[in-house]
């Protein structure tokens, strides 16, 4: 709706959207900033925070039948405020709301990824997100309930569709300083971040008229921001790990346009009983282990990791479940479920941004 406006945008410039949505810009002066720690307050803060530009509830999970056939989702539903301030109470149709929602299942044994994008506006009941009772949603794709007891994911195309009962299994993790994480050195280049890291998950899955009942983990990320990224930071790599000794592992790795890490890449490692430490970027080590090139946009991407993290004995090897996990949707990435091995074993899901 908003790119018919619009010359057609070039690859490049699609696929870097996601980095320039996130870095700092004229039109984001007048939001709220991420500059201090939050004091979080649930159900609140499960809802939506419009005086932040940006904003998004991430929901990824690896999914099982009885027999053993694997299957990856994400779920994820962005706002992006096109200006700051309330709505006008005049005019149903004005908002300065936009929403907009990516989809996706990985079939491991069919060897096929599907990824589904939808936008709308937070207007005549189009999309939006409330936290009591807690909803969000676009059309008919949605997430509802009680995050921490009860709730239902749905989302359907014409070819795929996938309905889940998820039940958090741990109490909700703060990342960073208390739930603030900072991102690169300038003020407010921060986001307020929580994460549900062990989510129990069960439902149902349709594709091309095929069912499959399935059960599994989910994770949720949410993050709340006006902008996080420097100039000379030219993407991320994203790790949630679920290990099946009962940890959990996130880290996020920055990478400067000439190459370098950022300074300002973290993580955290969750234990059994729920209690978690941050680790600093000394504590860990990610190295990629191989390569794949997406026949459709030529992007060259990291496939498979070695992860280290000595002073939680972990040594990891990663691989994904099905190489091909890149959408090719308004913003180009990678997102993709993978399979962990090493010290410990598990599974998880890696987002890579700004390969392009």
């Amino acid at each position: 709706m908003l790119s018919a406006c619009q010359p057609k945008p070039t690859q490049r410039q699609a696929a870097s959207s996601a980095i320039q949505a996130l870095s700092q810009a004229p039109e984001n002066t007048g939001f709220a900033r991420a500059l201090t720690p939050h004091l979080f307050q649930f159900p609140l803060d499960d809802g939506p925070h419009p005086e932040y530009q940006t904003e998004w509830w991430y929901f990824t999970g690896n999914l099982e039948t009885a027999e053993q056939r694997h299957f990856g989702y994400q779920l994820t539903f962005f706002r992006r405020a096109l200006k700051p301030g309330p709505d006008s109470e005049i005019k149903d149709w004005a908002t300065h709301q936009i929403y907009f929602a990516h989809f996706t299942v990985t079939d491991v044994e069919g060897q096929k990824f599907y990824p589904f994008e939808r936008w709308g506006r937070q207007s005549i009941a189009l999309a939006g997100a409330q936290s009591q009772p807690f909803k969000v949603w676009l059309d008919n794709w949605s997430i509802s309930g009680d995050p921490e007891q009860n709730l239902k994911l749905q989302a359907a195309s014409d070819v795929v569709s996938l309905e889940l009962t998820l039940q958090s299994l741990k109490p909700v993790v703060l990342q960073g300083n208390k739930g603030l994480s900072q991102k690169s050195a300038g003020s407010g280049n921060a986001s307020y971040y929580y994460s549900r890291p062990r989510i129990a998950s069960s439902g149902q899955l349709n594709i091309a008229g095929q069912s499959y009942q399935l059960t599994g983990l989910s994770w949720l990320d949410r993050e709340w921001s006006t902008s996080v990224l420097a100039k000379n930071q030219s993407g991320w790599d994203w790790f949630s790990l679920q290990l099946d000794d009962g940890r959990e592992l996130m880290l996020y790795q920055l990478r400067q346009q000439d190459g370098s890490i950022d300074p300002f890449s973290s993580g955290t490692l969750v234990n059994r009983d729920g209690s978690s430490r941050t680790l600093k970027p000394d504590d860990f080590q990610i190295e990629p282990s191989g390569s794949w090139t997406s026949p459709r946009s030529q992007v060259k991407y990291p496939s498979g990791w070695r992860i280290r993290v000595p002073s939680a004995q972990l040594e990891l090897s990663l691989n994904p479940w099905l190489q091909d996990q890149e959408l090719p949707l308004s913003f180009r990435y990678w997102e993709g479920a993978v399979k962990v091995q090493g010290s410990a074993t598990g599974q998880g899901y890696v987002e890579l941004t700004g390969y392009e």
